[in-house]
């Protein structure tokens, strides 16, 4: 029986991550329509060497609970897409189900499955079967059989590689949409992936083992030096301060010769490794004294004029903004989007749709620069609300998801804003708004598929698409957006919003308001500028 270390297992991890970012686009193409986004394998991935990242920064020799929350932190931090959260669900309940078992056995592997799927499936409000989550509890079940049955670890763990494949080709017969189109699910495939290459590279049948933690250190430890104020006191202009890698430098004479230079001299750490600070007009005649002496390494020159400018005007400008009682958090792609949601009151509109899912982390990033008391986030897309859910609950301020599955959706729900009113009113009446929006998005087929009614889409043709569903086809953008329009009633809305995406000129888009209009001549048509990717134009009726 072997016996199989904590940095074993780590490395099993980063070689897992390895082989899914090479094989990501592998799994980005197995996306099946309504949405053309081909990105489950790209958020797995991304997730997935989050904690490759998070690990690799722990000190050596790190406990196991270190480990545990380095992974479980990595992971949540690092989720994108509803595939990506989902993913560190699963990562989270493998690392909580482990918990008080010293080795790394059957029964611990057993034991981390069963927990796996309670998390995961606890994560999802209506869990589909034919998913990433159906291949998770078929290869639990597999881990149960091993122990129940006395296999080996290593006969376990080909166990659970098998069932998951198995599982994985089963997806089809479980969730139409995937026979319909002959593929098998994404997020599973990826998943097996996973746990492929984990087992191939635990269990040594790849060759020689690589450190592939060592891609996620840095070449050089930091060293910690006392904190100097780098704004006042000083006469010189640049902060220079380095390390140094160098088995004959002498740190007294290299204070010595600082002090030649300039002030606030530091230089810490001891053979073969130190860090060097000094303020001095001369970085050039410091740096040549250190490279005659060892190899110098993440310089940093500041001057320090021009930063205590910024920073004098920083302070002002924060003094000067004052907290709001609720502020706002938007995710959208395109530069007019963008204007036009900070138009109407958003303070951080963080860039993302359908190619670039933010994750948690950058929406929690987002969400502590808004000065405000509380904040309200608007996903725009339903493949980021999960994320956004998992920000909001770690936000250290008030939280809360107005589920807006479009940005004209959000549009429609800042509109109803009150100020003056609690953050839980406002999420029901932004919700309540964005629920009256129905949102059309107009894009070119990436493979052959059918509409919402059985007929035969060609790769390349014009897509209409609403609330999630193609509903028209067109050789042209105009008349895909026309036929869009008619099945989304539009005789009886009051105004359509026109976005236009990337690409889409402005003499187009005066050429279709016009069409549209000649049409519908009670409907009042607002066209602007998205810039959008992928979507020559995005729109709303209400």
């Amino acid at each position: 029986m072997s016996t199989y270390t904590s940095n074993n297992i780590l490395n099993a991890v980063a070689a897992a991550a390895k082989t899914l970012d090479e094989r990501k686009e592998e799994v980005n193409r197995l996306n099946v329509f309504p949405v053309p986004d081909g990105d489950t394998g790209t958020n797995m991935s991304l997730t997935i060497q989050s904690v490759v990242g998070n690990v690799a920064n722990l000190a050596i020799g790190a406990s196991a609970h270190e480990v545990r929350k380095a992974i479980t932190t990595g992971a949540l931090m690092g989720a994108r897409g509803n595939s990506g959260v989902i993913t560190s669900q699963i990562l989270r309940g493998l690392c909580e189900g482990s918990q008080g078992y010293d080795v790394f056995d059957t029964a611990s592997v057993s034991a981390a499955f069963a927990k796996a799927v309670e998390v995961a499936f606890q994560a999802v409000r209506k869990p589909v079967e034919g998913t990433i989550l159906t291949v998770l509890r078929d290869a639990a079940a597999a881990a149960r059989n091993a122990e129940e049955e006395g296999l080996s670890t290593e006969e376990a763990l080909d166990a659970i590689v098998a069932e998951a494949y198995a599982s994985v080709q089963r997806t089809p017969d479980l969730l139409p949409v995937l026979k319909e189109h002959g593929v098998v699910d994404a997020g599973g495939f990826g998943l097996a992936i996973i746990f492929d290459a984990f087992t191939t590279a635990l269990l040594g049948r790849a060759g020689t083992m690589v450190d592939e933690l060592s891609f996620g250190r840095a070449s050089h430890p930091k060293v910690e030096i006392e904190q100097v104020n780098d704004w006042e006191g000083s006469q010189y202009r640049y902060c220079n301060e380095f390390l140094v890698d160098s088995d004959t430098l002498d740190r007294e004479e290299a204070l010595n010769f600082l002090s030649t230079m300039g002030d606030c001299e530091l230089c810490v750490g001891d053979v073969p490794k130190f860090k060097v600070h000094v303020h001095s007009d001369h970085p050039d005649q410091v740096l040549a004294y250190f490279l005659e002496r060892g190899q110098v390494s993440e310089v940093f020159i500041h001057n320090m004029q021009m930063q205590s400018v910024e920073r004098t005007e920083k302070l002002a400008a924060e003094e000067e903004a004052q907290r709001k009682p609720l502020g706002f958090v938007a995710v959208a792609a395109g530069e007019g989007n963008a204007a036009i949601l900070k138009s109407l009151g958003v303070d951080v509109v963080v860039s993302g749709g359908q190619t670039m899912n933010p994750s948690t982390k950058d929406l929690l990033d987002a969400i502590g620069s808004v000065n405000a008391d509380a904040v309200i986030v608007l996903p725009n897309n339903s493949n980021i609300i999960m994320a956004a859910n998992s920000a909001a609950e770690l936000a250290e301020v008030s939280c809360a998801v107005v589920p807006t599955k479009s940005v004209p959706q959000a549009f429609s729900a800042l509109f109803s804003v009150d100020q003056d009113a609690s953050l839980e009113t406002n999420v029901e009446e932004m919700a309540e708004a964005a629920a009256a929006v129905k949102t059309g998005e107009v894009t070119w087929a990436t493979r052959d598929s059918k509409d919402a009614e059985g007929n035969p889409i060609v790769e390349g043709d014009v897509i209409g698409i609403a609330d999630g569903s193609i509903e028209a086809v067109d050789d042209s953008i105009d008349g895909t957006v026309l036929k869009l329009l008619a099945k989304m009633d539009a005789e009886d809305a009051d105004t359509c919003t026109l976005l236009a995406g990337e690409g889409y000129g402005d003499e187009d888009l005066e050429a279709l308001v016009t069409e549209i209009e000649a049409v519908y001549e009670d409907l009042e048509v607002d066209a602007q500028r998205g810039e959008q990717p992928l979507y020559p134009i995005v729109f709303s009726v209400e």
